[in-house]
């Protein structure tokens, strides 16, 4: 026997006994998902264990490193591909931010929101916040935005009428065709819409999957969208209850307000008013019997020209039960509440400051009123308290308000307290464009409108048009590294619990509608014409859209008539009416199946998310958690794709079969039942152009052992 021979072979054994699998960066995985942070939303000083996970056998050691301070993960569970490292911090009453550094041999790389990285980049960290918390209800729920005076006319006898008042230069219009497009300058055109209405529909609104309405605007104001606020404790008659109803319409040589008589009684005269706030109380009673939140539009940047404590208008200076306003005498107890440049202007003074200008919105002047701030935070608790119990407020122009970033942070930090006393389940939400990061600290906002982590990247990804439909970009049209650049980027400003939240949005009242934008084509009503945004859409890419949306983390939200078919280009375009009687039943029943999916897999909720596929007008990812998995992949091109995607990192069983549940193409949708063989842990996926599909799986065995405990 040639003992060199035999030594040889020994020495290959122990080589192979002893080698290490090739190092898998793509089974490395951490988030703040509740798989990864137990407790997922810990209080201060309490304890949370961090989780961190790799290819079984594949790496030698894992530390948590946190204000410059390595901690060892030790190795606490394993299954059949993964190994599980923990470790158990006792929290302080501050941020806690950290990431991760990987040893697997002489490689070392670190881990953090971008995934696998080379760098150590801090705004990219893990960020918790002990004792931050936000609703569990609104994770991943379904809202649905109700623009009141398009949706539907359930009381014509509280109407505005034609010559009712005055308004930006010319008289109110009341809109005889529920069908015509809004007016260029739409703003004083009324079509009727009203909260009775909302009540008419609330079987739709249930049928559709709706979890929570968010109304905009609602109190008093002379506009149809009611972002300029003439009274904030009353709920606008025209919307509400008209019990009153005396008074003339405006002549036709007559321009000023303080002869518009019939508009003076409806809006100031008490009755009315305390009959639209118990109309609204029972819409918001009749929302929480169906299990469906209300949410409100809190506008306290500025109000309007017309508002009580201005009066610009002359409404209330001689109405009972009023004081004078800030417009009509110096003495007014609502001086402080604006910013006058000239004293010496009274009576009637219009030299105050207006927001970004604008003379009709006049700006609050906080710093200079104590008074006015108790008074908006005494506004914001009577909403959330009895009769009313609205379950949050979503915050227009947030950033904004008042007249420098200190005293801003300082007044949304009461408005935290004053809320979440009132309702500690109450949720608070901002209009904000840009990073939201400043705000998102836990003491002020639950969470924003996610523009930048969500309506623009979509846009972009699926349109190549700005979400204005301003302008179009080919560059970023069908750009997977830039659509998954930007959701990786800005979803870093956001903690979990506030992007668990965030208000997905893929079309609203101040912006075109998606739909319009599948043609791609630039351009506003005022100059391409309303007719111009119904040509040429593609509904597919619409539905593409909205499997994004209902399978994305956050809460998806519908604006009304996007589930219909309503197109339109940017305001007062975007503002049309529900189409009732010629809805698109197709894509309504489409927005049924999609939402139903969504409700029904918690993966959709609350679960991770893994970027899986980047291609020309592809993407794909996993949604998942220990109990099951889905995979979304979507083809924007016009031609057949097809793509094997390694479905094991997301937990789901090399040897398995993944089920169908919902597949959307340039024909159609179908959530008919089919079966993908999952082979070697990858599963391959044959689109036709224009589509999308989610496959999932599920673990019966985990799902029984976690019923059984």
């Amino acid at each position: 026997m040639d003992i060199s021979l035999f030594q040889k072979a020994e020495k290959n054994q122990q080589y192979i006994s002893t080698m290490r699998p090739v190092f898998n960066r793509k089974a490395l995985f951490s988030d703040m998902t509740e798989d990864y942070v137990c407790p997922p939303e810990p209080s201060a000083y309490g304890e949370v264990n961090i989780h961190f996970r790799s290819a079984k056998n594949n790496i030698d050691r894992v530390f948590i490193v946190s204000k410059g301070e390595k901690h060892l993960m030790l190795k606490t569970e394993s299954d059949n591909e993964f190994d599980y490292y923990s470790h158990s911090i006792q929290l302080e009453n501050e941020k806690l931010v950290y990431y991760f550094e990987v040893h697997a041999g002489k490689i070392v790389c670190y881990y953090d929101t971008r995934g696998v990285c080379k760098d150590i980049n801090e705004y990219y960290h893990f960020r918790l916040i002990p004792g931050f918390k936000t609703p569990d209800w609104a994770k991943g729920a379904v809202f649905y935005q109700i623009y009141v005076d398009r949706f539907y006319n359930g009381d014509p006898t509280n109407d505005v009428l034609t010559n009712e008042y005055q308004y930006i230069g010319d008289k109110t219009v009341r809109v005889e065709d529920w069908n015509k497009y809004p007016a260029t300058m739409g703003v004083r055109e009324f079509y009727g819409g009203d909260l009775q209405g909302v009540l008419d529909k609330m079987d739709y609104l249930q049928d559709l999957g709706v979890d929570v309405i968010y109304f905009n605007p609602l109190f008093v104001s002379p506009s149809n969208h009611k972002y300029d606020i003439q009274d904030y404790d009353y709920i606008d008659p025209h919307f509400g209850r008209i019990v009153h109803d005396e008074g003339a319409l405006l002549g036709h040589d007559q321009h000023e307000n303080r002869f518009a008589t019939r508009y003076i009684d409806r809006i100031s005269n008490k009755d009315n008013l305390e009959a639209s706030n118990a109309l609204f109380a029972e819409v918001v009673k009749e929302a929480h019997r169906r299990g469906m939140k209300v949410i409100l539009d809190g506008v306290f940047n500025h109000c309007g020209s017309f508002n009580k404590w201005m009066d610009r208008e002359r409404i209330y200076e001689h109405a009972e039960g009023y004081e004078k306003g800030a417009y009509i005498t110096q003495d007014s107890e609502y001086h402080d509440y604006f910013q006058f440049h000239d004293n010496h202007r009274w009576p009637y003074n219009g030299s105050y400051d207006g927001w970004w200008g604008h003379d009709t919105l006049p700006k609050l002047n906080y710093e200079n009123s104590k008074h006015l701030v108790d008074y908006v935070l005494y506004i914001a608790r009577k909403w959330l308290s009895p009769p009313y119990n609205v379950d949050g407020w979503r915050l227009d122009v947030a950033a904004d308000l008042g007249h420098s970033p200190e005293f801003n942070h300082y007044f949304w930090k009461e408005f935290r307290k004053t809320v979440k006393m009132v309702n500690p389940d109450a949720i608070i939400l901002a209009e904000h464009y840009g990073s939201p990061l400043d705000w998102l600290q836990g003491d002020e906002w639950d969470t924003v409108m996610n523009y930048d982590a969500f309506m623009e990247p979509v846009t972009w990804f699926l349109t190549g048009m700005q979400k204005h439909s301003d302008d179009y970009r080919e560059d970023l049209r069908g750009n997977a590294d830039s659509f998954w650049g930007a959701m990786q980027h800005h979803s870093a400003s956001f903690t979990t619990p506030s992007l668990q939240v965030a208000m997905n949005e893929l079309s609203n009242h101040d912006h075109s509608r998606f739909l319009t934008r599948t043609n791609r084509k630039v351009g506003r009503t005022n100059t391409l014409g309303p007719e111009a945004a119904n040509t040429g859409v593609n509904k597919a890419v619409m539905r593409e859209a909205v499997v994004i949306q209902m399978t994305w983390p956050g809460a998806p939200t519908v604006y009304y008539g996007d589930e219909a078919g309503v197109c339109g280009f940017t305001d007062p375009d975007n503002r049309r009416t529900y189409p009732w009687g010629h809805e698109d039943h197709e894509l309504i029943e489409f927005h049924k199946e999609i939402i139903k999916i969504h409700k029904e897999h918690k993966e959709f909720l609350t679960g991770s998310l893994k970027y899986i596929e980047g291609d020309y007008n592809v993407i794909g990812y996993g949604r998942f958690t220990r109990q099951g998995q889905s995979v979304i992949l979507v083809n924007n091109n016009d031609y057949e794709i097809t793509k094997e995607l390694t479905v094991w990192y997301l937990g789901v069983p090399r040897e398995c079969t993944m089920k169908q549940l919902m597949l959307t193409t340039a024909e159609g949708y179908t959530t008919e039942e089919k079966e993908y063989p999952v082979v070697s842990g990858k599963v391959t996926v044959t689109l036709p152009a224009t589509s999308a599909i989610i496959l999932r799986h599920e673990d019966h065995i985990l799902k029984n052992f976690l019923q059984f405990g």
